[in-house]
């Protein structure tokens, strides 16, 4: 039998079912994480620098 504390399982055991994690939050926080990112790109717009770093090739490259 595995130890609950090992495999991640313990602290969860401690907690009411309704506190535990649901899939729902994990959905929640990816959606939020999405969302900053985007907001953060909205932002900032650093297309010109993006381009210039990822797709266009240094002069040292080129040769």
């Amino acid at each position: 039998m595995a130890n609950p504390a090992a495999s991640g399982l313990g602290f969860s055991k401690f907690l009411r079912p309704s506190m535990r994690l649901q899939s729902t939050d994990i959905q929640a926080v990816a959606l939020w994480g999405v969302a900053a990112t985007t907001t953060a790109l909205w932002l900032i717009q650093p297309f010109d620098w993006l381009r210039k770093t990822l797709f266009e090739r240094s002069e040292s490259e080129e040769n």
